[in-house]
């Protein structure tokens, strides 16, 4: 029970990876805003891997996701010559990938844009039980719905600064609003998933401690025997 609140809280958020893919990611952007066009290969493998972990988390497709990542692509390309150096090509593709998502949300069917922020859980170290692993898949299923029923501004603050590994000023300037919304968009996302998460654990307890109701006997057992 506790790995599944592990899975939806306490993510680490990677920031040195993060800081030193975004600073390769900046450098290359400014190359191939001044006509470089080999800087776009170091552009790609910066950003396309994170771009599309963040809309398949959107979409819940294969599919959606690729095309998000080409489209997103394609219109940084279109604009390089905007780029601004030092203003950082992270904050902008992520923002460019969400306007295209919310675009994708509109024209496709609810069931299709589902936001989630639970990781694949890790290997075992041991065989799990079956009975073990629905209680798993229900929690994980429950914690998924928990995440998508947030207010549509908590769940994209967490995803980029939690999942994405964005900093406060990176995801403000993503979001368009202010640090301090930032702060407490994450801060109230954070506290609604431990109480959801933990109801869930609650009331999973509460089933499985639940006294089983004796079967109703028969007809014939209440008779006094079976009848012949």
């Amino acid at each position: 029970m506790q790995a599944v609140m592990d899975q939806v809280l306490s993510m680490t958020d990677g920031r040195s990876d993060v800081d030193a893919g975004a600073s390769r990611a900046d450098r290359a952007m400014e190359r191939y805003a001044c006509g470089d066009d080999a800087a776009f290969e170091e552009i790609y493998d910066e950003l396309a891997p994170r771009l599309y972990r963040f809309a398949l988390r959107w979409t819940r497709s294969r599919t959606s996701a690729e095309d998000a990542v080409q489209q997103t692509l394609l219109q940084l390309h279109a604009a390089r010559d905007r780029f601004v150096p030092g203003a950082g090509v992270l904050p902008w593709a992520y923002a460019i990938a969400r306007r295209l998502l919310i675009d994708l949300g509109r024209r496709g069917s609810r069931e299709e844009l589902r936001a989630h922020g639970v990781r694949d859980p890790e290997e075992p170290d041991t065989i799990p039980s079956p009975e073990e692993v629905l209680h798993r898949k229900r929690l994980e299923a429950g914690a998924q719905r928990d995440f998508a029923a947030l207010p549509a501004g908590w769940r994209a603050a967490f995803e980029l600064v939690k999942f994405e590994g964005l900093s406060v000023a990176e995801t403000a300037e993503t979001l368009g609003i202010t640090r301090a919304m930032v702060k407490i968009r994450t801060h109230r996302a954070t506290a609604a998933l431990r109480e959801a998460v933990a109801r869930r654990l609650g009331d999973s307890r509460e089933r499985a401690i639940r006294p089983t109701a004796p079967r109703a006997q028969s007809p014939e057992l209440r008779e006094g025997g079976m009848r012949t």
